[in-house]
This record gives C-alpha cells, sequence and structure tokens, in this order.
C-alpha cells in the first residue's frame, strides 16, 4: 500500500513539473506584460485580491465538506433512539484515516498551523510546500468531521498560508512580499470562515506578522474583503459561527466582567498545560496508529461521559445563546433530562477541565486540528456558568448571552494570545459594536492574567526556547535570519600540521588573506596561523626546513560549530575579541567567519525589515 501511495506520488509529480514550465512560461509572459501596464504597488494589491478569492473557496470548501460529513455520520448511524452509538466509534475512525494520510499519502506530520507558517516565515523565507494547501484541509475533514475535539482554524489557516506562499513565488516576489502576501491569505481564510473580515485583518498582523505597519496592511484589508466577499457568493450563510446581540450592556457589570476575564485567564493557562503534558505524552508512542487508536480511545470514554466534547462545540454555543441549555445533555447516558441547577453546573464545570483533554488528545493524537474553536467553547460555557451562578446567588441579573460572548473573547485572547483579534471577531460576530468596552475589558484581564505566568504563546513558545524565531527586539531578529552555512568563507589557503615554515611561505604567496588554518590528515582543524605573527621568520631562508608549523599554529580561543545560532556566535566574537572565527562540523574544517561579513548581512538585513513592501 506505502508503494502505491509513493508511485502515484511520484507520477502527479512528474506530470506537475511537465505542465509547470509551460505555467512558468505563461506566467513569465504574464509579468512582461506587467511591468509595461501595472506597477508594482498595484500589481501587489491584483495579487492580494487573488489570494483572498482563493482562501475564501478554500475556507468555504473546508467548512461545508465537515458540515456535510458532520450531517452525513449522524443522520446514517442512530442505530437507537435514545442514542446515537456511532458517536463512539467515528473520532477513533478519523484519527486512525489522518494517520494515514500524515505517514502514507503526505508523509508529513500536520501538527499545528500557525507554528509551522512562523517556522517556514523564520527560517525558511516564507516557504512552504504546495501540498500544504490541500493536505491539511483533507485531514482535518477526517479529524474534525468524524467527531474530534478540535478547531477547522489551524488547517485552514496552514491552507491560506501555502496559497499566499506559493502564488508569490509563481509571481517572483521576494522574501518581503512572500510574507506579506502569506498574511494576506491567513487574514482571508479568517475572514471567510468565521464571518469576520476585521477580525481576519487583525489576527494575520497580530499573530503572523507581530508587527505591520499602516502601510502594509492595506493588501491584508483587500485579501480579507475578498475572501469574505467568495464565502457570501459560495453561500457563506452557514458561517462557522454567528450571532445577534439581544441584551444592552449595563455599566454595573464591569466588576463581573473582570472576575470573568481572570477566570478565562486561569482556565486558559490550564488549557495550554493539558495540551503541553498531553502532546508530551503522546511523544512516547512511536506508532502513529496506535498513537491515534489509544487516543481515539480515550476520546470516546469523554463522549460517553461528555457528550458536548464531540466535535467543534459550536452547536453548543449556539443554543446556550439561543437560552436552550438542554442541548448539553443531548445523546447522554447519564442525564434524559434537566437535572437540578446545583448539579447542573457542577456537571458543566466539570465537562469544561474535560473539554481540555479532549482537545488535547484529539491534536496530540495526531488530528489535523487547531485550539481556537476549543478555547472558544471554552470561555463561552464559562461565561455562561459564570453568568447563571451570579443570576442564582441573586447578587445581579447578568445577561448570560453576553457574558457568553465576554468569555469567548477572553479565551481566544488567553489561548491564542492575540487580545486586539479576538475582539474584533467576537464584536463583529454580535453584529455591531454594542459591547466593545467590556470586550476590550474582559480581554485585557485575560491577557494581563496569561502573560504574567507565561509570557510567550503556544505558538511561538518552542521555537523561542529554540532561537527560531524572536518577537519584538528588532536587532535580535535581524541577527536569528542570519544562517552560519551562509556566512562562510573558504578562499583561506589550508596548511598541513606536519608542514615546515617553507610551506607557509609557498601558500602565502598564493593567498590574499592575513590567516591560514592548520589542518591535520584527516582534514581536523588543529590551528591556525597569522601573518603577522611569522612575518619576519619569511626572510630567514635558513630556517625553512627547521621551524615546523605545529609551533607556530595557536589555537583560537572560540571555536563556531556548525549550526550554531548567529546569538551565540556574536557572543563567541565578544569574548574571543577575534575579527575571524573557524566554523567546523564533527571536527572537519570547513572555513572561516568573519565579523565584518556578518555585519555586512546585519545592515542589509535592517535595510530590509525596515523596508515598506506596498
Amino acid at each position: 500500500m506505502p508503494n502505491f501511495f509513493s508511485t502515484y506520488s511520484d507520477k502527479l509529480h512528474n506530470l506537475f513539473l511537465r505542465y509547470s514550465k509551460k505555467l512558468n512560461g505563461n506566467i513569465i509572459r504574464f509579468l512582461i506584460w506587467k511591468s509595461e501596464y501595472l506597477s508594482d504597488k498595484n500589481f501587489l494589491l491584483v495579487v492580494s485580491i487573488l489570494i483572498g478569492v482563493l482562501a475564501g473557496m478554500a475556507a468555504m470548501f473546508l467548512r461545508t465538506t465537515v458540515l456535510w460529513v458532520e450531517h452525513y455520520l449522524a443522520s446514517s448511524s442512530q442505530f437507537s433512539e435514545s442514542y446515537n452509538y456511532g458517536l463512539l466509534i467515528y473520532p477513533t475512525i478519523g484519527l486512525l484515516i489522518t494517520a494515514f494520510l500524515s505517514n502514507v499519502v503526505f508523509k508529513t506530520d500536520f501538527g499545528h498551523g500557525f507554528t509551522d507558517i512562523l517556522y517556514s516565515i523564520s527560517k525558511k523565507d516564507g516557504k512552504i510546500d504546495f501540498s500544504n494547501i490541500y493536505s491539511r484541509m483533507l485531514g482535518a475533514i477526517f479529524t474534525v468531521g468524524f467527531g474530534g475535539s478540535a478547531g477547522l482554524e489551524a488547517p485552514i489557516v496552514m491552507s491560506g498560508g501555502a496559497i499566499g506562499s506559493n502564488v508569490s513565488t509563481a509571481m517572483l516576489f521576494a522574501k518581503k512580499k512572500r510574507i506579506l502576501l502569506i498574511a494576506c491569505g491567513v487574514a482571508g481564510t479568517i475572514a471567510a470562515i468565521f464571518d469576520a473580515p476585521i477580525g481576519g485583518v487583525i489576527f494575520a498582523a497580530e499573530v503572523i506578522l507581530f508587527d505591520v505597519s499602516i502601510a502594509n496592511i492595506v493588501p491584508i484589508l483587500l485579501a480579507s474583503v475578498a475572501a469574505k466577499l467568495t464565502a457570501l457568493v459560495l453561500g457563506g450563510d452557514d458561517a462557522l459561527f454567528t450571532f445577534r446581540l439581544k441584551d444592552a450592556f449595563q455599566t454595573i457589570d464591569v466588576p463581573y466582567c473582570i472576575v470573568l476575564g481572570i477566570l478565562c485567564g486561569f482556565l486558559s493557562l490550564y488549557f495550554m498545560e493539558v495540551v503541553k503534558r498531553i502532546n508530551k505524552l503522546a511523544n512516547k508512542i512511536p506508532n502513529p496508529y496506535l498513537k491515534a487508536l489509544i487516543g481515539g480511545l480515550f476520546l470516546s470514554t469523554l463522549i460517553v461521559v461528555f457528550p458536548p466534547v464531540y466535535g467543534e462545540g459550536t452547536m453548543l454555543l449556539k443554543s446556550l445563546l439561543s437560552g436552550s441549555e438542554i442541548v448539553i445533555f443531548a445523546n447522554s447516558i447519564i442525564f434524559k433530562e434537566l437535572p437540578p441547577q446545583a448539579l447542573f453546573l457542577g456537571y458543566v464545570l466539570v465537562m469544561l477541565l474535560f473539554k481540555c483533554v479532549a482537545s488535547a488528545i484529539t491534536i496530540a493524537a495526531g488530528g489535523s486540528g487547531g485550539t481556537f474553536a476549543p478555547s472558544l467553547f471554552l470561555g463561552g460555557v464559562l461565561g455562561f456558568t459564570f453568568a447563571r451562578v451570579i443570576n442564582i446567588l441573586g447578587w445581579e441579573s447578568l445577561s448570560e448571552s453576553n457574558f457568553i460572548l465576554f468569555g469567548m473573547c477572553a479565551a481566544i485572547c488567553g489561548v491564542q494570545y492575540a487580545p486586539l483579534a479576538a475582539i474584533f471577531l467576537i464584536a463583529e460576530l454580535t453584529g455591531g459594536y454594542e459591547l466593545f468596552v467590556p470586550l476590550m475589558l474582559t480581554s485585557a484581564i485575560t491577557y494581563i492574567t496569561v502573560t504574567y505566568f507565561e509570557p510567550h504563546s503556544p505558538y511561538i513558545r518552542e521555537l523561542v526556547a529554540q532561537g527560531d524565531i524572536i518577537k519584538g527586539d528588532q536587532d535580535k531578529k535581524v541577527l536569528s535570519k542570519l544562517k552560519i552555512n551562509k556566512l562562510i568563507e573558504k578562499d583561506f589557503k589550508t596548511l598541513p600540521e606536519k608542514g615546515t615554515l617553507k610551506d607557509l611561505v609557498n601558500v602565502i604567496k598564493l593567498s590574499h588573506r592575513n590567516l591560514f588554518p592548520v589542518l591535520n590528515e584527516e582534514k581536523e582543524f588543529v590551528g591556525m596561523i597569522m601573518l603577522n605573527d611569522v612575518r619576519k621568520l619569511m626572510f630567514e631562508a635558513e630556517k625553512y626546513e627547521i621551524i615546523a608549523l605545529r609551533d607556530l599554529m595557536q589555537r583560537p580561543s572560540e571555536i563556531v560549530e556548525y549550526g550554531e545560532t548567529m546569538d551565540t556566535v556574536m557572543k563567541k566574537f565578544e569574548s574571543s575579541q577575534a575579527w575571524n572565527l573557524p566554523v567546523i562540523k564533527n571536527g572537519k574544517y570547513l572555513g572561516f567567519v568573519s565579523k565584518s561579513n556578518i555585519f555586512n548581512k546585519y545592515r542589509e538585513g535592517m535595510q530590509e525589515e525596515n523596508e515598506e513592501v506596498w
């Protein structure tokens, strides 16, 4: 079976290469025409609109397909009038199929879309493989469509980013514009699937780009609008989540918004810790199918006790917003009707804790999904429970629907570390901005809470620890993008360890450098000789055969290992006070890296970093 897919993949790749030559020729002819009739700025805007349209199409395809799969499975497996037993096996089947797609068909870890995009931007100049346009979506259809407790945003955002990357590459755009168009794809998918064009723009700027100038945000705006319009044309009324505001905000609710913000902050921290620990446990299982099977069985067990953890959970939120909390016990084997309030609220709070576990298991078991939809679920249900408790105690008459929205906003902020995106996204979902002030307050309190304990978002935490991404410090960011393998200078004349002064003099005649590495018979670096140290000896011919090179060479105080981060390399330059340091790999000499060359590349990087794209 693996050979079949490998052969089919090779044939498809060869077919793509054959037709891509014709396509590249047409693209080149188009670019020549474009240079005569369109300025670079206007052309970038046209491409951003194209990416928005493609992103909108991808988002609606994924959403529509997942809804169809969910509806088909629900309607075809009602073996009993009292319970849908199919719900117990579908998540396991979905995870096993996703594992097959990941390991056999696409041979890539589906992982988490946001982290992969950020890594591509930081270390791959924004180049994302073409297969990511459809591979994550296909995995999400089986993961989420079959009841996996994850969201569609991670796979669809990866698809949008891949669309932006590959279109920009086809149009021969440089790295800076490629990264901007990746953000266009991300904004487009968020705008289409959440019916929130402004939220898509803010999310792309806040999570993907970190910092973006006002000028450069124009293409993202156009992509988001184009994606939203595309979704409407394709029947975007079935957006992931919609709601219309019913109750006005009262200033007396402010203290309760603050408390809810703190609670959502701690719930977000709990969720992220659960995801991290379960992922760590899952990594100890090397077999992907065994991992998917175990994860699916655990997930099914949770679904038996807590049916709402099945799938994304947006239908439950819609029901709660409409005042129909009985839906929590649909397909329940424990409660057949609404229990007393105390038991009801206790059940809901415990369900929240296990929803975190279910989402973590889905992702750790190899599922293609994200934490965006689960965070909406967690925040919304917590907001509902909080308001219900306050109302029962008689402390205040809170709008449960409003506090569901406040909780959703706070949880998105707490899990995604995107306060502005959370505010605008929920504000758009309400159909207006009447709740803007409480959304801002709740989001701010949650953000303060989570960043106090964990300053980095889960998307960049591991990348920051590995030095793959640096947020905020522009100097360090530019340095982190410099790679040792592109800075190694190899035009130094080498000398044998067993050589004499005569060998050195002969090499000096042929070299324009004043530094000479000395290697042993295995080509390992053993030392170096500075021209200034032997300048006087060069004119004492009688010593040419007497003085050995090992007596002239010196061992540098610092040596650079191939693959070291530029931050570490600069510290070695600072401690050694040297202008050139040798680079070795497994003991073998590769060349030298010079401080002056690094400074030149750094200046170029700073100019590129500060350059306006549009």
